[in-house]
C-alpha cells in the first residue's frame, strides 16, 4: 500500500470541495512521529454561514423528505459501498492522523458503511400512529424531521462517530453540517466523497474543519441549526448547551466516563482481565467507553492486578502503521496530561504496577500501558476521565460496596460486572448507574445496541433505533370529517 496521502485536504461545502473564507490551512500532524503529515481548509465562522446556508436550501426543497423512504434506503445503501471501495483510503488516513493501526482504520470504515446500511434499512420503517378521537375525527402522528443538524465530531473515532450521525440524519430527512476535530479532520473528508459518489443531493452533508473557539461555538449558536449532536468534554458540552439554551433547541449530549468493571471472586479472572485489557488499551485508551477502572473482589484482587500489569507489560507501543498493540495518543498536550494523571495517582498513595510515564525513547507521543493499583476512592485516578491507557484498581469487599465504587464518579456512560453468578450479574447491572452495562465481555453490543449516557456523561442515545428518535419530533395533524362535528378546544 502506498503509505503516503495527499498534502492538502478542502472542506465540503453545498457539494463541492472549498478552500477556507479567509485561505487559512491547519497544519496536521502524524502522533506516532510529531511531524506534520497534511494541511486542511481552516474554516471560520464565515464557512460555518455557508454550510448551514446549503443545509437549509437543501432541507427547505425536500429532496430527502419528499424521496420515498425506501429511495433514501437505498441511496444509504450506495453509501455504504462506497466506504467499503474506500475502505483502504480511510485506513491510512486513519493510521496516519489518528494513529490507529491499519486494520484499525479499515475497522473504522466498515463501521461507517455499517451505520449507513443499519439505517438505510430503517429509512422506511419510521412510522407514526393513529389516534381515535370518535366519529368524524381522524388523528395521527408523523415523524417530521428538526432540519439543519450541527454536528461535531472528537478526534479519536471521528469517521464511525460522525458517520453515525450523519446516518440517523439522512435517513430521517434532516441536514448536516459537520464539524471536524482539528486534531485528526482527514477520515471525516471521506463522508463527503462517499455521499457525493453515491449522488446524495448537494448540500445534505456538509464537511468543515476548524477550532472549537471560533467554528465550532459559531456552528453550535447559529440562528438557523435546529438541532445539536456533540461528543466530547463536559466544559466544551456545557458551553455548548449553553448556546443551545439561547434558541430552545435539542441536542444529543455524549460527554465522556470513568466507567467501571465489577470483578466478583467468582469470576473467570483470565476472561475477565483480558477483556479489561481490551477495555483500557484499545486505541490507546482514547475511547470515551473505555474500561478505566476495576473494582475488584478482595479475594481475587492481588491476582488480577498481577494479570493485569502482565497483560500491560506484554503489549508492544509503537507507531500504528507497524502494527503495534499500543499506538500513540492524539497529541503532545494529551500525553502531559495523561502522564500528569498517573504520576499523581502515586503522589497520592496509588503504586504503578506497570507502566506510569511516557516513552521516553521513542518520537511521537506514546504512554507506557500503565496500571494503577492501590486506589482510594477520593483520587483523582478514580474520578476523573484520563483518556489514556491508564487502569485504576480498587478493592471491595462487599457487593453494596462495589456498587457504591463504581457509580462513585460524576459520570455514567458504561459499566461491567464479571462474575458467573447470573443472580448476581443481573443485580449489579440493574443497580450499576450507566447508560450501558457489559457483562463478562467489556464493548459487548454493536452498531444495534443504543449507547449513551446518564449524570454527566450526557443524554440521549445514538446506534440503535432509539436513536432515530433524537432525530425527529412527534407532529399531529387532527382531522374532522364532516361539518357537523363539534370542535373541541385545543391545548
Amino acid at each position: 500500500m502506498n503509505q503516503s496521502i495527499k498534502p492538502y485536504w478542502k472542506n465540503f461545502i453545498g457539494g463541492e470541495w472549498v478552500d477556507g473564507a479567509e485561505g487559512d490551512r491547519i497544519a496536521i500532524l502524524n502522533p506516532a512521529t510529531g511531524q506534520q503529515l497534511a494541511e486542511i481548509a481552516r474554516a471560520t465562522p464565515a464557512d460555518v454561514d455557508r454550510a448551514v446556508a446549503a443545509a437549509r436550501k437543501a432541507f427547505e426543497s425536500r429532496v430527502l423528505a419528499d424521496m420515498r423512504p425506501s429511495q433514501r434506503a437505498q441511496l444509504m445503501f450506495e453509501v455504504a459501498r462506497q466506504f467499503e471501495t474506500l475502505a483502504d483510503e480511510i485506513a491510512l488516513a486513519e493510521c496516519l492522523d489518528n494513529g490507529k493501526t491499519l486494520s484499525g482504520g479499515k475497522n473504522e470504515a466498515l463501521a461507517a458503511a455499517r451505520y449507513f446500511t443499519y439505517y438505510g434499512g430503517a429509512a422506511d420503517k419510521l412510522e407514526g400512529r393513529y389516534i381515535p378521537l370518535g366519529s368524524g375525527y381522524v388523528d395521527y402522528t408523523v415523524p417530521a424531521p428538526f432540519g439543519v443538524s450541527a454536528q461535531i465530531v472528537p478526534w479519536n473515532f471521528p469517521l464511525q462517530i460522525a458517520a453515525r450521525s450523519v446516518a440517523c440524519a439522512i435517513a430521517t430527512a434532516n441536514t448536516a453540517v459537520v464539524k471536524t476535530p482539528e486534531l485528526s479532520p482527514l477520515s471525516c473528508t471521506y463522508i463527503a466523497e462517499a455521499c457525493k459518489r453515491a449522488g446524495v443531493p448537494d448540500g445534505v452533508v456538509n464537511i468543515l474543519c476548524g477550532f472549537g473557539h471560533d467554528t465550532g461555538a459559531a456552528l453550535a449558536s447559529h440562528q438557523d441549526v435546529d438541532h445539536i449532536v456533540f461528543t466530547g468534554s463536559v466544559a466544551t458540552g456545557r458551553a455548548i448547551l449553553g448556546a443551545a439554551a439561547e434558541r430552545i433547541i435539542p441536542c444529543v449530549m455524549e460527554l465522556g466516563g470513568k466507567s467501571a468493571g465489577v470483578v466478583y471472586g467468582d469470576a473467570d479472572l483470565e476472561q475477565a482481565t483480558a477483556s479489561s485489557a481490551i477495555g483500557i488499551f484499545s486505541h490507546a485508551g482514547q475511547v470515551c467507553s473505555a474500561s478505566s477502572r476495576l473494582v475488584v473482589h478482595r479475594s481475587v484482587h492481588d491476582e488480577v492486578v498481577e494479570r493485569m500489569a502482565a497483560k500491560a507489560n506484554g503489549l508492544t507501543v509503537g507507531p500504528g502503521i507497524d502494527g503495534a498493540d499500543l499506538g500513540p495518543v492524539i497529541s503532545e498536550l494529551q500525553l502531559d496530561k495523561v502522564e500528569g494523571f498517573a504520576l499523581g495517582a502515586v503522589q497520592e498513595g496509588g503504586e504503578a504496577v506497570a507502566g506510569g510515564r511516557r516513552v521516553a525513547d521513542q518520537s511521537g507521543y506514546f504512554m507506557q500501558p500503565t496500571i494503577i493499583s492501590g486506589v482510594q476512592a477520593d483520587m483523582t485516578i478514580a474520578r476523573e476521565e484520563v483518556f489514556g491507557p491508564v487502569l485504576a484498581i480498587q478493592a471491595f469487599d462487599e457487593p453494596e460496596e462495589a456498587i457504591a465504587l463504581a457509580n462513585g464518579t460524576d459520570f455514567g456512560l458504561c459499566a461491567g460486572v464479571y462474575t458467573n453468578d447470573l443472580r448476581l450479574a443481573h443485580w449489579t447491572a440493574d443497580r450499576l448507574v450507566a447508560g450501558q452495562v457489559f457483562v463478562n465481555e467489556w464493548f459487548a453490543g454493536g452498531v444495534e445496541t443504543p449507547f449513551g449516557g446518564t449524570k454527566r456523561s450526557g443524554y440521549g442515545r445514538e446506534k440503535g433505533q432509539e436513536a432515530l428518535m433524537n432525530y425527529v419530533q412527534t407532529k399531529n395533524v387532527g382531522i374532522r370529517l364532516d361539518s357537523g362535528a363539534g370542535g373541541r378546544p385545543g391545548g
